[in-house]
């Protein structure tokens, strides 16, 4: 029994006990120690105790405010509920933006949190969901001429391109559904999304096609899942017969975490934005690119910080997962050394128009819509 629990018990006897008879008490005196394991003498002097309820929590006193502890729920979502350490390297960058609606003495609170404190903090406002599986397999034929990538290791500059799509069916595959193509960059995590209205080739190749054009870089490789959607000769063809062809490659069958750099964006940009609910017509299909292209993807691109995998070694029975320091894919790219001047330049003129709550109360109000 839990030391909560044996005090709930305790309150619950005592005042009997202690109003009762000489007979009465021995027999609430063995159940005592019978249910907490008490000793006998114990029992008697905790029983004969004056009752007192507890006047404060136990532990130490509460370092932060329940107003910090607002305004932290208030950025976190307007974050898209990050995890912690992408929250504490972003606090400072959004509080550029936010400082008008707190005091100077919350900003540096705010400033001051641990991971740590953060995680506890925002325990309550955590929520998770799942969603069902919607691949479907595709022709031996073309898997036979795209090669499996396992390993993406080795990839250090921006171009090498892994997709996968979301299906927003609810509960049921059945019919007819919206589908979200999401693709990211594995170097500077830079993610770009589109919604199509069913998952056929021509929607799909054109949803790759306009997310190509809104990227920074030119893809120097393309790697996805073997569901149908992407092994199909309309985007072998889209890849591979072009005059500076792309290469085309291919995870392993039930091995996501040959994917993971974009199975991971599934949840981040996809399912925090829009869950699981299901999504049919064309009218939701505007309304999801334009949501993706002119609020979400910003967002996410230029003010919201990712964390990389740096090294992941085995100690005994435990595996240490080592990140590097948490940077915004804009940042990323900055850093990278292979874009030109020219391009560079435009990025920090793109961002220099943009504010996150700007971006993200727009958003909501698209999302009211749908």
């Amino acid at each position: 029994m839990s030391h909560t629990a044996k005090r709930q018990y305790l309150f619950a006897i005592i005042e009997r006990y202690q109003k009762s008879g000489r007979h009465e008490k021995r027999l609430i005196l063995d159940e005592f120690c019978a249910v907490c394991g008490y000793s006998r003498k114990y029992a008697i002097r905790v029983l004969n105790s004056p009752l007192t309820l507890p006047t404060r929590r136990r532990g130490r006193k509460a370092r932060y405010g329940s107003e910090v502890r607002e305004h932290l729920v208030v950025l976190w979502l307007a974050m898209g509920r990050i995890c912690s350490k992408r929250v504490k390297k972003a606090l400072p960058e959004w509080l550029e933006y936010y400082s008008k609606r707190c005091t100077l003495g919350i900003q540096t609170e705010l400033l001051s949190l641990s991971h740590a404190t953060i995680d506890r903090m925002l325990l309550s406002e955590r929520k998770k969901q799942r969603g069902i599986s919607t691949s479907r397999p595709s022709s031996y034929w073309y898997k036979s001429r795209i090669p499996i990538q396992a390993e993406d290791t080795f990839v250090t500059a921006p171009g090498f391109i892994t997709a996968d799509t979301v299906a927003h069916c609810g509960e049921s595959a059945a019919g007819s559904y919206v589908s979200s193509v999401t693709m990211t960059d594995i170097a500077s995590t830079w993610t770009l999304n589109r919604a199509v209205r069913a998952k056929t080739q021509e929607e799909v190749k054109t949803a790759i096609s306009q997310i190509e054009t809104a990227l920074p870089f030119p893809i120097r490789s393309f790697k996805s899942d073997c569901g149908s959607e992407f092994m199909n000769r309309v985007l072998f063809d889209f890849f591979t017969k072009r005059e500076k062809p792309v290469m085309f490659f291919r995870s392993r069958p039930y091995q996501k975490n040959d994917n993971c750099h974009v199975e991971q964006k599934n949840f981040t940009h996809v399912r925090t934005l829009f869950g699981y609910q299901r999504l049919e017509s064309q009218e939701l299909v505007d309304l999801m690119n334009e949501i993706y292209t002119e609020y979400w993807n910003p967002l996410q691109n230029f003010f919201l910080p990712t964390m990389k995998l740096a090294l992941k070694k085995r100690e005994g029975a435990k595996v240490k997962k080592i990140h590097d320091e948490a940077q915004t894919p804009f940042n990323r790219l900055m850093n990278s050394g292979l874009l030109s001047e020219e391009k560079k330049q435009e990025l920090v003129e793109q961002k220099k128009k943009l504010n996150p709550f700007h971006l993200r109360a727009m958003l909501e109000v698209k999302l009211e819509r749908i």
